[in-house]
This record gives C-alpha cells, structure tokens and sequence, in this order.
C-alpha cells in the first residue's frame, strides 16, 4: 500500500500489518489529477510550470496534507496519486482492497467541490445536488470509514458523517445505523444495497460493478472492456456467496428491468 507522506508530499510504500495510521480522501475527480507518475514528476523538477488545472489537484493534495497533518497524521491515501494506474495488476488489486483501505483509515475527508460556502445549513437537497452524492465510487467511501468529515469548496468543515447522519440518510436512503457502524451492512438484504447504488453514476460502465465489490465482500478480478457482463459476474458471486434471492426481485425505481439479468 503506498501512502503520501503528508510533510514531504513523498509516496512511501508499506507492505503487509506494517501500514502506520492514515487519513484517506474521498472526492470526485476534476478534469486533472494528480498520477503518481505526475506527483515523481514534480519532484524531480519541481519549477516546472503546470497548467491552472494541474494547480487546482495539486492544491487539493496541499490542503487535504495540511488539514491531515493538523490533525496529527503523518500519512494520507489519495486514490489519484497512490495507486499505479499504468499497472493493470496493481489497480486490480487495489480496487478489490478499496473498502478495506477506507474502512481502516483513522478518518475520511471527503471533499465536495461544487459545495458553496454560502450554503448555510445541510439538507437533504442540497446533499443531493453535491456532485461527491452522485457517483458509483463515493458510495463505499461514505459507507466503510466509521469517521467522515465533509469539506465544502474552500476545505471549511462542514460537519461529519455522525452529525449529519440523519440528513445523508435522508438524501441516500441509507439506512442511520449502517452509517454509524459499517460492520451492520453485511446482515442487509443484496437487493436494498443495491438500491442505495440507484441512480449514481461512473465514468466507464464497467465501474458500476466494480465499485460495488466491497460492499458484497466480493473480489473478483477487473476486464475492463466487459461492459455490463461486470453485472452478470457480480450477480453470479453474490449467489455463490449467499442464499439471498432479494437482489433477482429488485427493479430500478425506473420501473426498468435490471439489465445484467
């Protein structure tokens, strides 16, 4: 597991039970981010110019590492700069860690960039129209750490996963007690689960799939280029692993049919 030293802004890779305490990041990605290749990049040239978008991750990486470090961690998992995506093996193996990695992380800062300042009080609404409420990938991230602070635009705090439970419960359908311990999940009905993924969206189709592995317990290995067959292989897991029929009776709230069956 690699993670960002939040003092040096320098990746470090620890192997095994050796992994020292970390915050990690959850956020929805701009139209740049930071690689690792891009990260080792500006280490080794670190004048070099970059464009305004390229400034805006790595201020991101900055202020996540400064609130981390003011909170007394030394390390910090950011998925964009942590992870080798240029390795197939590695972001396999790191996408079936993924729940793991935020369930273990001392604490989660989820960042909602399109969160205004100006918005005074949470409410369900307002939740909702958060880009970070919306996406395949945030779902696990809200649900497997059992600490999550919630920044707005400009990284002030703007409450945290117990304070606003019953708001993002409201906004998610999620049920209050999973939100207060993660572990709850595993006695829930495959069908209600996958209600809560309704509606969120992932760049590439395969992710809606994937990023539901942890929340069946399930690790399988990624075929990017599988489109929906990911849903059949999903599915077929989660019969092997379970009695539960609920998942072949739940239909969208569409009204559609589940088209992996």
């Amino acid at each position: 597991m690699r993670l960002l030293n939040t003092t040096t802004k320098r990746l470090e890779v620890f192997i095994g039970d050796d992994v020292p305490k970390y915050a990690i990041l959850s956020h929805t990605w701009g139209a740049v981010e930071i690689t690792l290749q891009a990260l080792e990049a500006h280490h080794q040239n670190p004048s070099s110019e970059v464009g305004s978008d390229a400034k805006a991750a790595f201020d991101k990486i900055h202020k996540c590492c400064e609130i981390a470090v003011q909170n007394g961690y030394k390390y910090i998992w950011i998925d964009a700069c942590c992870i080798d995506k240029t390795s197939s093996a590695e972001l396999s193996e790191a996408i079936n860690s993924m729940f793991r990695w935020y369930n273990e992380a001392a604490v989660c800062y989820a960042y909602l960039s399109d969160l205004s300042t100006s918005s005074f009080a949470l409410s369900r609404d307002t939740l909702r129209n958060c880009r970070w409420f919306s996406r395949g990938w945030t779902l696990q991230e809200l649900i497997a750490p059992r600490h999550v602070h919630f920044y707005d635009a400009s990284w002030t705090l703007r409450g945290t996963k117990e304070s606003l439970r019953h708001v993002i419960s409201d906004a998610t359908r999620i049920d209050t007690p999973i939100l207060a311990d993660p572990a709850r999940m595993y006695s829930i009905p495959a069908a209600r689960k996958m209600s809560w993924a309704a509606g969120r969206k992932t760049t590439r189709v395969e992710d809606l799939a994937y990023c539901l592995l942890g929340l069946f317990d399930i690790n399988f290995p990624l075929l990017y280029g599988e489109g929906t067959k990911a849903f059949r292989r999903l599915q077929e897991e989660i019969m092997k692993q379970t009695s539960d029929m609920s998942l072949l009776a739940w239909i969208p709230e569409t009204g559609e049919e589940p088209f992996w069956l």
